[in-house]
């Protein structure tokens, strides 16, 4: 029995989910989430860390334990502005004060004791400049640039055509401005610090998106490899339909793993965690719903201008 092309294409659209049909739903969801993020950054911005405007960080242990109003008093006395202060268990605070030196520190713990009558254990004692936290800012920014220029040559370059890079690139940043907009909201209910880590966690989201991306692209273009230029639409729903289960699969893995370091992770680690598990699932999203809707329709506005 040979089978004709139109019997491949009927075997090809036998099973096929018409996610394209709700575009509006998944625009409607997107801006709800990305306006959302940005009205919590104008709102209540961040908590910036050490890392990006300079300053010190000091944790210290108390025996006798000594109240906070106490210790507040006490520094501020020394003319040494308080920034934040945490306590962070029963006998140690966390303060992070503009920029001081070790010796201008080391007076400041004498006075302490003497003031307050107890013995200081230093736990934690970090000094970043100004000029270097403006640094870190202009790196984070030069690196994020070079990752989206290199990953739009290389989807361009991949699958020779610029649409799909293009659909790429707007998936990136709506996963980049959805990851911003909630970090802002974790920053404002929860404290989560804008550091260095954070960074990470996004540059790494970033490539996540993309991967997922790339999935859906390359079996768009097996299809059209071997039916010819046909339906565009047709073709992504099935390939949305073909690679949906192995997406959610691999993403629900990333999931659990980072919903256990969120839930029992320590204060340093967990916060990146919620960054990675907010772009996990951000990224698995605008893959299907975001850059396939995008790339269809460029590549239907490409058809219909020429």
């Amino acid at each position: 029995m040979v089978l004709t092309l139109h019997d491949l294409r009927y075997t090809l659209y036998e099973y096929m989910i018409q996610f394209l049909h709700y575009w509006k739903i998944y625009l409607t969801v997107s801006l709800t989430v990305i306006v959302f993020g940005l009205v919590s950054i104008w709102q209540w911005g961040y908590v910036y860390s050490i890392d990006f405007i300079g300053g010190t960080n000091l944790e210290y242990q108390f025996d006798p334990p000594i109240n906070q109003d106490a210790l507040t008093r006490a520094v501020e006395k020394e003319n040494i502005e308080i920034v934040q202060i945490e306590k962070r268990s029963e006998s140690s605070y966390f303060l992070r004060l503009h920029v001081i030196d070790e010796q201008k520190e080391l007076n400041l713990r004498t006075k302490l004791e003497n003031k307050l009558q107890t013995n200081i254990e230093v736990l934690r004692s970090e000094t970043v400049g100004p000029v270097i936290g403006e640094e870190t800012l202009r790196k984070t920014g030069i690196a994020a640039a070079i990752a989206v220029v290199g990953i739009l040559l290389y989807v361009a370059y991949a699958f020779r055509n610029f649409n799909f890079a293009l659909a790429a690139i707007v998936a990136l940043f709506h996963d980049v401005l959805v990851v911003v907009g909630m970090y802002s909201v974790i920053s404002h209910f929860f404290g989560a610090e804008l550091d260095t880590l954070f960074v990470t966690a996004l540059l790494t989201t970033m490539s996540f998106s993309v991967h997922d991306t790339i999935v859906v692209f390359d079996q768009i273009r097996d299809y059209r490899k071997r039916f010819g230029v046909g339906n565009i639409e047709e073709y992504a729903n099935k390939a949305l339909t073909d690679t949906m289960v192995r997406s959610l699969n691999n993403s629900f893995t990333i999931v659990f793993m980072l919903l256990a370091l969120v839930l029992l992770g320590g204060t340093t680690i967990k916060f990146f965690a919620a960054t990675l598990l907010i772009g996990t699932i951000t990224g698995t999203y605008s893959s299907p719903f975001v850059a396939t809707p995008i790339a269809v329709w460029l590549e239907k506005r490409k058809k219909h201008t020429t």
